[in-house]
């Protein structure tokens, strides 16, 4: 099994930055993929953006660009680097793993755009 948790979500300005972070506990050796999504108020959970072990990345519609995904392996660490946000950013971010076929997902985290 694998554990995800979550941080870094706040309150901010539109035009502000926000770093998320993931920390993955368990059999992290397994994970093959790791991705952030979110889910606005009322709305689907959407895709942000995605990456493989090997640095692989894919991107949600328009966000590519203000949002870069990274992560670091040996801490068992992803992030989410979130520029220039908007009003229409305002989500619960969640991470989650692929895990040969199986997705574990966090708690998620908010993040709240407003003036």
């Amino acid at each position: 099994q694998v554990q995800l948790e979550e941080s870094g979500g706040d309150f901010v300005q539109p035009g502000g930055s926000l770093r998320l972070s993931c920390v993955a506990t368990g059999k992290t050796f397994d994970i093959a993929a790791m991705g952030w999504f979110r889910q606005p108020p009322g709305k689907a959970r959407e895709l942000v953006a995605t990456i493989t072990t090997g640095g692989t990345t894919n991107y949600g519609d328009s966000l590519k660009g203000r949002f870069t995904i990274s992560r670091d392996n040996a801490k068992g660490t992803l992030y989410l680097q979130m520029n220039r946000l908007q009003p229409d950013d305002t989500a619960t971010y969640y991470c989650n793993a692929l895990v040969r076929t199986l997705v574990y997902w966090g708690q998620g985290t908010q993040v709240t755009v407003s003036s």
